[in-house]
């Protein structure tokens, strides 16, 4: 099989939680690039119809599906629609997710729950609908939790105090590693994608006051920018990643390192 092939998308269907803006929309944009239909998934209906727009304007196919992932009962409702439009799902992306920033000795327990409900809970929920009800019984699947480096280490305090955001995050990684250890006999793939600092609509108001600290602690003295996690997206989705499984991958200019 030519490498071109192997990174070839086209006949693939992609879900994109969280894929109105941000970081979502870039994967969402990477995949449909490389051939996928994509369905792109978030709370907001005018969020999902610009970005589907947009995305539409850049020839990828693409449908954009309401859904609120902290609300558990209603995922299966999801799966259902996306399998009646598309018939099968092959990729997903686990992208929506959300962040609070207090002290751990001050940190609310709701906002603990909120995070615990969606960054993990719902992309546990939404995995397990996905791979039993259509990768399993088509023996090929591709799962890509976004998860981010606040999975892999602790967070400087001086940067960022989010004790739920990282305990989640190490949650997910080790989630992924679980699920590529159980469903690795049935041909699918579960890998995590670990970002550092990314300018986003999350991480903007925090980037304000630690740009130039965050800088001075990544070796590649750059922030991600929004082609930085195109390239390992696509690795990950495609048959060119059909040995790699259970991996938690820092993309971060080397800031795990130091």
């Amino acid at each position: 099989m030519s490498v071109k092939k192997l990174f070839d998308l086209s006949g693939r269907t992609a879900v994109v939680t969280g894929g109105s803006r941000g970081l979502g929309l870039q994967i969402a944009e990477a995949l449909g690039e490389m051939g996928a239909r994509v369905a792109i998934t978030a709370r907001k209906q005018d969020e999902l119809d610009q970005a589907a727009a947009h995305l539409a304007k850049l020839g990828v196919d693409a449908s954009a599906f309401v859904s609120d992932l902290a609300k558990r009962e209603r995922i299966p409702a999801l799966v259902d629609a996306m399998l009646d439009k598309f018939g099968k799902i092959d990729i997903l992306v686990n992208n929506a997710g959300a962040v609070w920033v207090a002290p751990a000795e001050d940190h609310p327990l709701e906002a603990w729950d909120k995070l615990v409900n969606l960054n993990l809970t719902g992309t546990f929920i939404l995995s397990q609908q996905v791979a039993k009800r259509s990768m399993i019984p088509a023996r090929w699947g591709r799962i890509i939790n976004v998860a981010s480096v606040a999975g892999l280490m602790g967070s400087d305090p001086r940067v960022v105090k989010t004790v739920s955001y990282n305990a989640t995050k190490h949650g997910v990684v080790g989630l992924t590693r679980q699920l590529a250890a159980e469903w690795g006999e049935h041909g699918v793939l579960v890998n995590a994608i670990c970002p550092g600092f990314f300018p986003s609509k999350m991480t903007r108001d925090a980037m304000d006051t630690i740009n130039k600290f965050v800088l001075e602690l990544t070796p590649n003295r750059r922030l991600g920018n929004e082609e930085d996690l195109k390239g390992i997206a696509v690795l990950l989705a495609s048959e060119a990643s059909r040995h790699i499984t259970g991996q938690a991958i820092a993309v971060d200019g080397g800031a795990i390192v130091i």
